[in-house]
């Protein structure tokens, strides 16, 4: 019996680690900056250095991999990312890779043969599973959310109610199909503030919004509120994007229905506010990661 963990531990974290202790040791970094930021021993680090650590040839060729180990090495270096945003994103990649075809699945079910020859309707690595959907959504969510949380004066365009970054799966239908911030982005003195990780079912009014649009025939499946200006809402014609206004003093349901049905590409939606209504601009788009690129080319 082997789970997929174990080829995590086995065979991905070795490889990884060896890959990212030689770009560090290639960056400059001493023998104990490494050990510390990879949070090993030096007599691993050693090992690591010298090929005494055996490592997965296919993992190590991944371009996956091999883009994060640099991206990351170059982020340590230039102390842009902490080895727990290091972490964090490579947590995310391993998700990716367990998913259903991708390598961890295909070494795991080539470790274990037997699990593509059981009878059950269950598959391990089923890409279509709820869980590994859900798991999909919620990677994109945090990769989008880090992408937001690094980009400099994003603060600017946090609206006094707070921003949310949302995604939902495929076939969503209520706000508990839709990932969220608990508790909004805030700007706390100049700085994007996350409070929590992203969760199902805690975005009300985003989620509403984006669940509207899909209603009547948008396809988003990402969303974001920022603070209004006519400006950025120019800036975002310019770059493409189709806008459409809606009424937020009423039924919000029908009145962004009501705008996607007049124009069906509409990728940005926004409403001027009202008596106690803060204007918002909400920007739609193919996963979190769109929407945070979108934002990012705003500031």
């Amino acid at each position: 019996m082997q789970f997929v963990e174990e080829i995590v531990v086995d065979e991905f974290l070795p490889t990884v680690r060896s890959l990212l202790a030689g770009d560090l040791r290639d960056r400059g970094f001493t023998q104990s900056e490494v050990a510390e930021v990879l949070g090993i021993s030096q007599s691993a680090v050693s090992k690591y250095a010298h090929g005494e650590v055996t490592v997965n040839d296919r993992i190590a060729a991944d371009e996956r991999v091999q883009d994060l180990v640099d991206a990351l090495g170059t982020g340590l270096a230039a102390g842009e990312v902490s080895p727990v945003q290091a972490l964090i994103e490579l947590e995310i990649l391993i998700r990716d890779l367990e998913s259903g075809g991708d390598l961890l699945a295909q070494l795991h079910e080539e470790a274990v043969p037997e699990l593509a020859d059981h009878g059950s309707s269950f598959r391990v690595h089923d890409p279509e599973s709820d869980l590994r959907t859900s798991e999909r959504v919620l990677s994109s969510l945090r990769r989008g959310l880090g992408m937001l949380e690094t980009t400099s004066g994003f603060t600017g365009l946090i609206p006094a109610v707070g921003s949310n970054l949302v995604a939902c799966i495929p076939d969503a239908e209520d706000v508990d199909d839709v990932a969220g911030v608990p508790g909004r982005i805030f700007d706390v003195k100049g700085r994007t503030t996350v409070p929590a990780d992203p969760e199902f079912g805690v975005s009300e009014h985003v989620a509403r919004v984006l669940l509207a649009a899909r209603r009547h025939g948008g396809a988003a499946t990402a969303a974001i509120n920022i603070t209004y200006e006519p400006e950025l809402v120019d800036e975002l014609i310019e770059r493409g994007h189709v806008a459409a206004e809606f009424d937020e003093s009423g039924d919000v349901a029908s009145s962004v229905g009501a705008a996607i049905e007049d124009e069906r590409d509409a990728t940005v939606l926004y409403q001027t506010g009202g008596i106690g209504i803060e204007p918002l601009i909400y920007v739609l788009g193919p996963d979190a990661e769109s929407v945070a690129e979108t934002i990012r080319s705003l500031v």
